[in-house]
């Protein structure tokens, strides 16, 4: 029978219109008959109008289509979450009695959760590694099966699967009609995928470790067991990820933090609260007084707000209507409902309105080291990354609408001043756009939105725009900060708000000797004091450079005798304000030496009889650099020019 019109479609493909091509035509057919045999075996998925879409995908209509091959970071999303998938093949071979939970990609990774009547231990996970080095052989069709919602019900039923049960009751509640399911053998999973041709194209994988998860992070749910692993497309990708994985280990600041003696958590406090131990306090205090002298330079005051307030205050700011979940319960103060703060914010709006302003008053520039208080979930909590109490380095720039563009670039310049002092030169930056719900006029958006673009095109930033993610009350920049092993952490953030000092009615008198509504800039450089101070440890391996470094130097006697000269050495660079103590015990001079450098400390001063008759110090870096012997004078200096070049970046 001959084709009709309406059998045949037209697809782009390279460029080339390819007429005749047969309605639901599978698109790794399609492909057979434009590419050789060879690079046919190499494409892995196809991009249909731009969408990533399995090869088996049937074409429809008139597309642009696109032939995929390993490499670009869609395609390595695609094999970790098929790498997932072969995963819970392995682990259902493998266990008997086994639920399913969900198993995503993550970043440069993929987890999945189980519901299982004992701990997995490291051996399972030998064995599950093995097990899916089988599957992978095998090079098992993955399949993709469209079907109605209540057909999947009945399939995972059957498998006793009872948490794909509870997913799809939701998405029928949500009026969901149809669902797909993929398969490889005898193992289906609920997936919108899409997914790698067959088993085969995993050829290097790793399992890391095992955590415990609740089901959908709700700890009145039940514990499920989370493998995590990790997969790339070459075995070298691999090795490099695993070494970089083993280092990461060495700099978890959770170990470091208690073998520095830098701060610790305990459950009799309470989870999420962090006790900073007297090292890591005097690092904190060398950062909040670099934070606070900059913002005076800068022309910032400096503000000191309550930890709680009134509810009624987060009811006006809009936080009980958005962010209750993330609130602590009230207290009740002579029979007035009282609430921790989440932010700052709203007693910044109220020292403001403390008075009638005019618009010569603006910009107004304020900043407080302000501690908040935010519920997270048990499950993710995570040494001083992720707390429940916090010290925001909070900003709040007022300023007339013909002010914007030159605060949104003084706020950059700072940003970037602060985070390279700290040893950060190296950024993911993010402009993010007007969301589909918002507030404010399209006028204000897009200046706002042009103040903050033309300030990262004047310091010749690269960032991309994230379109539609900006929040409801404003567009924003975010800025992730790269580390030493090229992690990305989020850290800098500046919005633009037009909702506060609307709810707020916050006002300045114009030139006009009328009220007008001021923009409302919200920045934070480093984002929490905790969640910084874990970065600097890891970044640093807790060998902070000698500015932030708890003990600058330690001196070090060979014998007793050169006690008193050491002790007078100490007297004299703490009077010059160089951080230093001093281990006199009559222990041998390489043990003393290996301690200082475990205990991170930039100089050891050794002193020996010659020292003694020369009145010097012979310094040793933390490295094991031996430096020639000098005066304790100029020690001094050597320690405050080292330290002055940190803030001439």
């Amino acid at each position: 029978m001959a084709e009709t019109e309406t059998d045949v479609i037209t697809i782009n493909f390279n460029g080339e219109n390819i007429e005749r091509v047969t309605d639901e035509t599978p698109a790794s057919e399609f492909l057979a008959g434009v590419l050789s045999k060879s690079k046919q075996k190499k494409v892995i998925l196809v991009r249909i109008d731009g969408e990533l879409k399995d090869i088996s995908t049937p074409l429809t209509h008139d597309c642009r289509i696109e032939a995929i091959l390993p490499g670009d970071d869609d395609t390595l999303e695609v094999l970790r979450h098929t790498a997932s998938h072969i995963m819970a093949q392995a682990v259902k071979e493998l266990f008997q009695d086994i639920r399913l939970g969900i198993g995503p990609a993550i970043e440069n990774g993929f987890y999945y959760d189980f519901d299982y009547q004992r701990p997995f231990t490291p051996e399972d996970l030998e064995k599950i590694e093995s097990r899916m080095k089988e599957i992978v052989k095998r090079s098992q069709g993955i399949t993709r099966e469209n079907m109605a919602l209540e057909e999947a019900k009945k399939r995972f039923e059957k498998l006793g699967e009872r948490y794909k049960l509870e997913i799809l009751d939701e998405l029928d509640a949500q009026g969901v009609e149809k669902v797909s399911i993929y398969g490889q053998g005898e193992f289906i999973d609920l997936c919108k995928g899409p997914h790698l041709p067959h088993t085969g194209h995993l050829t290097a994988f790793k399992l890391n470790s095992l955590a415990g998860a609740y089901w959908k992070g709700d700890e009145t749910r039940p514990m499920l067991q989370r493998i995590y692993g990790t997969a790339f497309f070459d075995k070298k990708s691999l090795k490099e990820h695993l070494n970089r994985l083993e280092e990461a280990k060495k700099r978890d600041h959770r170990r470091l933090g208690r073998d520095l003696d830098l701060f610790s958590l305990h459950e009799e406090i309470g989870p999420g609260l962090i006790l900073w131990h007297p090292k890591g306090g005097i690092i904190r205090k060398i950062i909040e007084d670099f934070w606070r002298n900059e913002h005076f330079r800068r022309d910032y005051d400096i503000l000191f707000t309550p930890h709680i307030a009134r509810r009624d205050l987060w009811k006006t700011s809009g936080h009980l209507d958005f962010y209750t979940e993330n609130m602590y319960l009230p207290m009740e103060i002579d029979q007035v409902s009282y609430q921790l703060r989440p932010m700052n914010c709203p007693f910044h709006i109220a020292i403001y309105n403390s008075q009638i302003r005019s618009y010569r008053e603006l910009p107004m520039r304020w900043c407080e080291l302000g501690t908040v208080y935010r519920y997270e979930r048990t499950g993710t909590l995570h040494g001083l990354m992720r707390v429940r109490g916090f010290t925001q380095d909070d900003g709040h720039v007022f300023c007339r609408l013909d002010q914007l563009n030159e605060e949104i670039h003084e706020i950059l310049d700072l940003t970037l001043y602060v985070l390279r002092v700290f040893g950060f030169k190296r950024y993911e930056i993010y402009l993010s756009t007007r969301p589909d719900k918002y507030v404010g006029s399209n006028e204000n958006w897009e200046r706002a939105t042009d103040a903050l673009r033309q300030a990262l095109e004047k310091e010749e930033l690269t960032y991309e725009v994230d379109p539609g993610e900006g929040v409801f009350y404003g567009p924003k920049i975010d800025i992730k900060i790269k580390d030493c092993l090229d992690r990305s952490w989020q850290c800098s953030t500046i919005q633009v708000d037009f909702n506060l000092p609307e709810r707020f009615d916050v006002r300045y008198i114009g030139e006009d000797s009328r009220p007008h509504t001021p923009i409302m800039v919200h920045r934070a450089l480093l984002g929490s004091l905790e969640r910084f101070f874990g970065v600097l440890i890891e970044h640093y391996a807790g060998a902070f450079p000698l500015w932030l470094a708890p003990v600058q130097a330690i001196v070090i006697t060979v014998t007793d005798r050169q006690n008193q000269w050491a002790e007078s050495v100490v007297k004299k660079l703490r009077t010059a304000g160089v951080r230093t103590k001093a281990d006199l015990r009559n222990e041998k001079l390489g043990k003393k030496i290996r301690e200082a450098q475990l205990d991170k400390i930039p100089y050891m001063l050794i002193v020996g009889d010659q020292e003694v008759i020369d009145m010097t110090v012979s310094p040793r870096t933390q490295k094991g650099q031996k430096l020639t012997a000098i005066s304790v004078n100029d020690f001094i200096a050597l320690v405050e020019k080292e330290c002055r070049e940190v803030f001439n970046c």
